[in-house]
């Protein structure tokens, strides 16, 4: 199982977003997914089309991690009845679900979280199975839950818009992955840098991409994700990017389906969860 964090210690660059796009991707490739809203505003659980249910939130689950039964609280993704009824690259049942953000999660966004507190949200992962992929869309912040995702990550993958202040920020963050996987995570890894909401019309933007390509080598990933007008309807409307129509869309979709794979082994994952599923 692998587990990614999408992070960004910058707000405003669309953090939810990729990890909305990826996990577009994945449902459909036909990778059985589990994202964690670990933000306590929890767009991404709204996103995700979550119907309000019985389910516990994650920030409840964390305070009783070694009690906690994710697999009984996650909840489906609205979008999974689509992508059942429609067309799709992979056959099979599908599975993207959610553990539902909340503000309670809050309680754990602090500075001063003990070795035991961070290791909180793998202790909750660690009874967790029938997912090949993880993502968890942290906080914009260094704080206690961002650094519990990373405790319970493979990999972290960082998102970037082509601005001063962002790009900045990301070099901060990548220096604070060093620090951190030194004292805590030795064999967490940077799955790279993805740039997001670019216009490549824009000279500001060009100018900030070379930057980065200087700055972070390999680490910046290839595709750059465009900047798409309808952006905000399809997320409004809580739709997976791969189902909502138009042309745009579909670029969209298919540069999320090429980010999936240059993130991760998905080809691999596919197969395996293909393998899992009743003849």
């Amino acid at each position: 199982m692998q587990v990614v964090s999408i992070s960004s210690l910058k707000g405003g660059v669309g953090k939810t977003s990729v990890t909305l796009g990826l996990a577009s991707a994945a449902l459909a490739a036909g990778i059985p997914t589990l994202v964690i809203d670990l933000d306590p505003h929890a767009d991404a659980t709204t996103g995700l089309g979550v119907k309000p249910s019985h389910q516990t939130d994650i920030g409840r689950l964390l305070k009783n991690a070694r009690k906690a039964d994710l697999a009984q609280n996650a909840a489906p993704s609205g979008w999974v009845g689509a992508a059942e009824s429609g067309p799709s690259t992979s056959s099979g049942r599908k599975v993207l679900d959610v553990a539902v953000g909340s503000a309670y999660s809050g309680i754990y966004d602090r500075p001063d979280l003990s070795r035991r507190d961070l290791r909180r949200l793998s202790t909750v992962l660690s009874r967790v199975n029938g997912y090949s992929l993880v993502l968890i869309d942290c906080p914009p912040s260094l704080n206690g839950l961002t650094r519990m995702a990373w405790t319970a990550s493979n990999r972290v993958l960082l998102v970037a818009e082509p601005s001063l202040f962002s790009v900045a920020g990301t070099e901060r963050t990548m220096r604070a992955i060093d620090l951190f996987r030194e004292e805590f995570a030795p064999d967490l890894k940077t799955a790279g840098v993805v740039a997001n909401r670019v216009r490549p019309s824009s000279n500001e933007h060009n100018y900030r991409l070379g930057e980065m390509k200087t700055m972070f080598g390999d680490l910046l990933l290839s595709p750059t994700i465009v900047e798409q007008a309808n952006w905000q309807q399809i997320q409004g409307a809580a739709h997976s990017v791969h189902q909502w129509p138009g042309e745009s869309a579909r670029q969209a979709a298919s540069l999320f389906d090429d980010l999936l794979k240059n993130i991760t082994d998905s080809g691999r994952m596919r197969s395996r969860a293909l393998r899992r599923q009743p003849s």
